[in-house]
């Protein structure tokens, strides 16, 4: 009992620290646009320094963890190629167009957008707490982003796609990535992520363009950090932390985020919210967590699982 405590304990702490370093490379991120970074250039950066990063440290460390099965290329490649790359891109996009704690609470959305997909398609049985959970994300969503105000509202639309398209893909990219984590450490799925992300951004967007780029000391020291803390440790605790407590308990754990994104815009780049965009603010993540345990049943985590399956196929 004290070690399941214990492992429980861990993987709180994981998701907690993982959650708080996502929100301070989002605060770093906004900072380097207002320098004159480009979004799309900063995340072809990101992509790239992190994959090489995490390929040294692995092949210094742990190169069992560089080892996948040549059958599951192709998941790897919709998680990191398609998922990943997309992931990445919406959610500095929507950094780029409106406040940083807004956009983080938009990519809250992806677990109701998970739930509402169920429903419509798989023939959930619409619960009251799953209704409930939907009707307050939308319409805390609605307040965060200003729908009360038309010429806010206005001011904030391609912010706002790019933040309902980060939440789409963000949950695609979390029921991906547990069911890779049934095989792999975390750090492997994490490291093939980012690895098939890497061409497709140097596909979206001119390749290698960053390299013939002036960008200042200090702006690659942000990049780099943004990279490493904003990226691989992150990502990389966040997988750690769902082996321990499952992607529902992580995943209303995680909900830390976007509170301590609005600490940091605060606090470094002056960014406030105001009254009903907070109210909207707390209205989703309480209903990211009533959604959540709601879903919360017991089944072995990732860990367990692999333990039990060691050969089975990604189905």
């Amino acid at each position: 009992m004290a070690s399941s405590n214990l492992g429980a304990l861990k993987g709180y702490l994981c998701v907690v620290l993982g959650a708080m370093m996502w929100a301070s490379s989002g605060t770093a991120g906004k900072a380097l646009f207002e320098g004159g970074v480009k979004a799309l250039d900063l995340v072809q950066i990101r992509i790239t320094l992190s994959s090489l990063i995490l390929f040294l440290c692995l092949a210094a460390f742990s190169r069992d963890s560089l080892r996948i099965r040549a059958k599951d290329l192709a998941y790897f490649l919709l998680l990191g190629g398609v998922f990943m790359a997309l992931v990445q891109g919406t959610y500095f996009y929507t950094i780029s167009k409106i406040q940083v704690a807004a956009a983080i609470l938009i990519q809250y959305l992806a677990p109701i957008f998970v739930a509402a997909y169920s429903m419509i398609f798989w023939k959930e049985r619409p619960a009251f707490f799953k209704v409930s959970a939907l009707v307050l994300a939308f319409g805390g969503c609605y307040l965060v982003v200003g729908g009360y105000d038309l010429e806010l509202l206005k001011m904030n639309r391609l912010g706002i796609m790019g933040g309902i398209a980060s939440a789409i893909c963000f949950a695609g990219y979390s029921l991906l990535g547990e069911r890779g984590m049934h095989r792999y450490k975390p750090w492997t799925v994490l490291f093939y992520a980012l690895v098939f992300a890497v061409p497709t951004w140097h596909i979206i967007h001119p390749p290698f363009q960053y390299l013939r780029m002036e960008f200042s000391l200090s702006q690659w020291g942000w990049m780099a950090y943004i990279s490493v803390v904003g990226t691989i440790l992150p990502f990389g605790l966040f997988f750690v932390g769902i082996n321990y407590i499952r992607s529902t308990r992580a995943s209303i754990t995680a909900t830390v985020e976007p509170i301590s994104a609005g600490f940091f815009a605060f606090f470094f780049l002056g960014e406030t919210m105001q009254m009903l965009q907070m109210i909207g603010g707390a209205m989703v993540i309480f209903a990211v967590v009533l959604l959540q345990i709601q879903q919360e049943h017991d089944l072995l985590t990732p860990a367990m699982i692999r333990a039990k399956s060691q050969g089975s196929p990604i189905d």
